[in-house]
Order: C-alpha cells, then structure tokens, then sequence
C-alpha cells in the first residue's frame, strides 16, 4: 500500500515563512533544514509570551516576574529531559553544540590540568576519570563537522595525547573495520557524529560505544542532525555525553542542549565561572552547586531555552512513526536526482540507514555557482564544504558540495520543483 504524506498538510500552517516569495516572485522551496530548521508558530508564540508577560532572569530575585520565569525555564529543561528520556539534573543548557562540545572538552582539560597539579598515589589513586596527557588517545571519526574535530585537535594538543580517527569508505559511510585496534587501552576519548552533516548517513554508534565502555573510554554523541529526525533514548544510546542544538530542531539560534551522564557531569569540572554556579564564595576560594547548575554560570537564555522546549514538545505530537515514514518518502524523492545527467552525489546513493540530506556535485559547475542558479529559481539549498572539509576532500570533493536537506514540513511537489531546477544548471551554463 502506497504511503500517503499528510505530515506537510499538517504542519505547514505553522511555518508563515514557507508561504513566501523570493528572487522576483519564485515561490520558496526550502531544502536547508540541515543548516537551520523554520520555527513553528507555537515556537515563536512561547517565547513572545515570555518577552512581552513575564520576562526576568530566572533563578535570580523573588519576585513574581523572576518565579514565573524560573519556573518556565525549569520546565523547557523537563521538555528536553521528557525527548531525550533522561533526568532533569542530566540536562545543562548552551548556547548550542559547539559551545557542548567544547564545554566537554575544556573541562576534560581542566580535569586534566588538576591531576598533573596534584600529588598521587603510585596506583594512580585519586587521579580523575577525564585526565588525559601523553601516551593517551582520543579518537573521532573522517566524518565530523569541525565543531566536533577542531576541538579534540587542540585538546589532544595542549595535554600531548594523540588524535586518531575512523576513517571513511568511498560511500562516505564510517568505516568501523578497524574498531578494535582504534578504539583500545590507551584510548581515553571517543568522539563521533550521529548523522553526518555532508553524507546523511547513520552513524551505526552501538558498537562504538560498546567499545568503548570496554577501554573505559569517554563517549561524545555530536546529535545535531539525528535531533530532528530520529528518536533519542539518551539512556539507551549510552554515550557519556551527547549535544544538540536548537536551532536544528525547530528552536531557535543560541540555544543548546548537552546531555551528560549523571556521574560524568558530576566529574567534570567546570569551565565558565560566576553568578549562579556557586555555592558558597568567599575572598579566597568557591565551592559550586551541582550539575547541572554548576555548567550555567551568568544570566541564562532564557526565553531562547522556552522556545526550545517548546519546539521539542511541538516535534514529539507529531509522532515518530509519522515523522520516519515522511522521512523515508523524502529520501527517495531526493534520491531521485541520480536520474539528471552530470550530477554525482557525494554519500550513499540508497535509502538505507540515512536522512533526507544529501549533497552532490554538478560536472563543471562550481558547487556556489549551481546554488545560485537553484536561489534564483527559488530553491534554497546549502553549498561549500559545511564546515566539514576533510570528508569532502576524502570523497573528491574539495572545492565542496551543493547539499539538499528535508524537513518535515516539505512535500513531494517541492522536490519535483528541486530536481526540474537542478536539470537546468548545466544547460545554464551551456555544457549540454
């Protein structure tokens, strides 16, 4: 039986934006979910109550506009806990990913820092859990967006441990063969994409973990592109750590989510100091609360994490069953572009085990002059390397690529719309 879509039908009203015009009169066509998603109205609505009823710092003052605005910002961190199925002490909000990842990888250096700092037993008695230095290893994969390599880079750097690396296959898959021998005693990191932001493909991360647990290594689950598309179980993943960011989930900009284990979190040291964090301050020292209270030092994004929560609780009433089968019908209209001469797509060619997203080269067109040719007939796509150009040079792609990402508020009409532009980039040009 044929699958009907009704999930646009559904959720289009929500998005004002997606009923606009642009490059003189083109209707818009957006295919860069990817990079940021729309907000639903309810989204916008949530943290416009918020500005304009009862806006004050939350955890700050006793009165009644400061207990209204704590208790909204309490209940988006109840909203990521509810999505991702974790407790509310696990959750500690960022300005988004890269500010999670990062978070992670400072406080493993101050981790680090302390223990060099202070005397140890022989047996190594006392010594912390996250401390890394020479002779350890940290291992990401080919496939990472610079958000989660750069920063084990300069890690790996200032503490003399050694970066290693998954690589990938021609398909732009990550190439787990060498597991075993990669992921071993001196491994003390392991850091890796859910999806891939250039491929779409799903990052197949149980036995990477399992693998991990195994060496009694730390695990980093970089979940900006699963977010919004597939279900997160943070407990059942089983990753140390896992970030997302707001806006690739229907939420807004400068907002972010990192999920750490209860026991990793009250590890880890934390890396910004000030207000709030604190327990007890005197001239010469501070203690800190608990997590995750001891990672949000300053005034907080308040109405950034309501719109957040928000957009979770919009995202889950969908229902996951409709969202994958919507998902899956996306893949193979995308997928259909294979069909257009001159176009190569730069990942796997199939629908399996991947998202709506994909990227692909035209021949003898420049990735930044094709996406103009699709701008101008209103298809809005992403092009360059996504802030991830070792994959792209892996996969022969240096100069980078156009990428086309779904969400679920596009339709099959609007694909059609995309692959009848893209058959007329290379006639633009004059190569047909």
């Amino acid at each position: 039986m044929k699958y009907v879509d009704v999930l646009p039908d559904r959720v289009r009203g929500d998005f004002p934006i997606l009923e606009r015009t642009v490059r003189g009169g083109q209707p818009l066509v957006y295919l860069d979910s990817a990079a940021t998603t729309q907000r639903p109205l309810p989204v916008l609505r949530a943290m416009e109550n918020h500005i304009t009823g009862f806006n004050a710092a939350a955890h700050r003052g006793a009165h009644q506009l400061a207990e209204e605005s704590t208790e909204a910002f309490e209940n988006a961190r109840a909203e990521v806990a509810k999505f991702g199925n974790c407790e509310l002490d696990e959750v500690v909000w960022t300005s988004g990913a890269t500010a999670a990842i990062n978070l992670v990888a400072h406080g493993i250096l101050n981790a680090s820092l302390d223990s060099a700092s202070t005397r140890r037993t022989t047996d190594g008695e006392g010594r912390s859990r996250f401390a890394i230095g020479p002779g350890d290893e940290i291992v990401i994969s080919e496939a990472e967006h610079h958000s989660n390599l750069v920063p084990w880079q300069q890690l790996a750097a200032k503490a003399g441990a050694t970066l290693r690396w998954f690589g990938v296959h021609d398909d732009g898959r990550i190439d787990l063969s060498n597991l075993t021998e990669l992921i071993n005693q001196r491994t003390k990191i392991v850091a890796i994409t859910h999806i891939s932001n250039v491929t779409g493909a799903i990052t197949p991360i149980a036995p990477i973990i399992e693998r991990a647990k195994q060496v009694g290594a730390t695990t980093i689950l970089d979940a900006c592109q699963s977010a919004a598309h597939l279900p997160l179980d943070f407990h059942k993943i089983g990753a140390d750590f896992i970030a997302f960011s707001g806006h690739k989930v229907f939420g807004p900009t400068g907002v972010g989510v990192l999920y750490g284990k209860a026991e990793a979190l009250a590890e880890l040291p934390p890396v910004n100091y000030g207000g709030s964090m604190v327990e007890t301050v005197t001239m010469e020292n501070a203690t800190f609360l608990p997590p995750p209270m001891k990672f949000e030092a300053g005034s907080q994004m308040v109405t950034e994490a309501i719109g957040l929560g928000e957009a979770l609780r919009w995202l889950r009433e969908l229902g996951w069953d409709n969202i994958e089968a919507h998902e899956k019908l996306m893949t193979e209209e995308l997928l259909k572009i294979q069909q257009i001469p001159g176009i190569t797509i730069v990942g796997p060619k199939d629908a399996n085990d991947r998202i709506a997203l994909l990227s692909f080269t035209v021949d003898g067109v420049h990735p930044h002059d094709a996406g103009q040719v699709l701008d101008d007939a209103g298809i809005a796509v992403r092009v360059g390397q996504h802030c991830a150009q070792p994959i792209h040079c892996r996969l022969g792609a240096p100069q980078g690529t156009v990428r086309a990402s779904a969400s679920v508020y596009n339709t099959v009409e609007e694909i059609a719309k995309f692959r009848e532009a893209l058959a007329k980039v290379r006639p633009f040009f004059e190569l047909e």
